[in-house]
């Protein structure tokens, strides 16, 4: 029986590499194939070509190590080397003389025996969407603020990688630091600790990134990161069903998740999906929350449900699943966002609606 990839990754942490470390933890180790006939593939990949060109004791110590364990018919492999720029849009340059390591975000994964906890995070709830559009960040946002606003420590990471948003919506703009090119401490915004890869990347920037390094970019948001005490993580994850959601179910334990959709059903279709994915990897679906229930006039009251009536809450009867919360449209809501003054922070309907989800939540024993 062929060996695991983990098995393989586990062998190769023990090949050291001449200037410091070893295969696995510089990250070197790419396009790891392992076949049903036991025949093993991989590259190594140096950062420069000068590297490369001293590797050529390390392949062959690679190689046999792989083609010693059990299972491995042939090892097969290929020294290359990257140039030019770093991969990742977020790496950081050499840090000068005498100063701490800058911190490079985006990698691949590291291996991992199952689901984790995060030391001194008493609860982690993941925030969903089945597709984008919904408001699914606004309403992470909101309610960080609105839990931090009842005495709650709050920590929150933006998980949507290619698109992320919570720096601009919580109004941060400072870097996390790092004293050891290793560990980062969170920028602290309206209470909240957070990080997002939107403190790292020009906002111009487009971040350009295949599967691999974005679960490694969330695993390194989970585990690198100097959280403290916190009474709840927040995870905004992208929109959909794919590589986050499911490298959050490997990686780390949730207390569960939240789902947000607004009451048409073009969108309560994709929240179902969402459900359904969640309740496949075994994390718990808390409830749902109806964002952009209702919309009331400024200028005369009247109240008009502009994406439809009821269908969330409906949808919620059907899954067995509670309605924890409905929160009104309204423009003061993007306005707020976009000056990243999440608009819990205020007074108002839309404020009050919040502050009774968190209520909810805490109450509940959700956060």
């Amino acid at each position: 029986m062929a060996p695991t990839r983990e098995q393989i990754l586990e062998t190769l942490a023990k090949v050291a590499v001449p200037d410091g470390g070893d295969l696995v933890s510089r990250d070197m180790i790419r396009a790891l194939m392992v076949a049903t006939d036991g025949k093993v593939s991989f590259l190594i990949e140096a950062p420069s070509a000068e590297l490369a060109g001293k590797l050529e004791p390390v392949r062959q110590a690679a190689e046999a190590a792989v083609t010693a364990l059990p299972g491995v018919a042939k090892a097969t492999v290929i020294l290359t080397a990257h140039e030019g720029a770093p991969k990742s849009g977020a790496a950081s340059k050499p840090a000068p003389s005498g100063e701490p390591p800058q911190l490079k975000i985006g990698q691949h994964p590291q291996p991992q025996d199952g689901p984790k906890a995060i030391p001194g995070v008493k609860r982690i709830v993941a925030i969903a969407s089945g597709k984008g559009g919904v408001g699914k960040s606004t309403v992470t946002s909101n309610l960080a603020v609105a839990l931090a606003a009842q005495g709650m420590k709050v920590g929150l990471i933006d998980a949507d990688v290619l698109g992320p948003s919570q720096q601009l919506m919580m109004g941060a703009k400072d870097r996390p630091k790092s004293d050891d090119g290793k560990i980062m401490d969170p920028v602290v915004a309206h209470g909240v600790k957070l990080v997002s890869i939107g403190l790292f990347v020009d906002p111009d920037q487009a971040v350009v990134w295949r599967g691999p390094l974005i679960t490694g970019t969330i695993q390194q948001f989970l585990f690198s990161v100097n959280w403290g005490e916190l009474d709840v993580l927040l995870i905004d994850l992208p929109p959909g069903t794919g590589d986050v959601q499911i490298t959050l179910a490997q990686k780390v334990k949730m207390t569960g998740a939240l789902v947000v959709s607004t009451p048409q059903d073009v969108a309560l279709i994709d929240a179902h999906k969402a459900i359904d994915m969640f309740q496949k990897v075994r994390v718990p679906v808390l409830g749902l929350i109806e964002n952009m229930a209702m919309y009331v006039c400024p200028n005369c009251g009247h109240e008009d449900h502009v994406f439809g009536e009821g269908g969330v809450q409906a949808e919620a009867k059907r899954m067995n699943l509670p309605l924890l919360g409905a929160i009104p449209l309204a423009r003061e809501v993007r306005v707020a966002g976009d000056v990243g003054l999440p608009i819990a922070l205020g007074e108002g309907p839309v404020a009050d609606a919040y502050r009774t989800l968190a209520r909810e939540l805490a109450e509940k024993g959700m956060v």
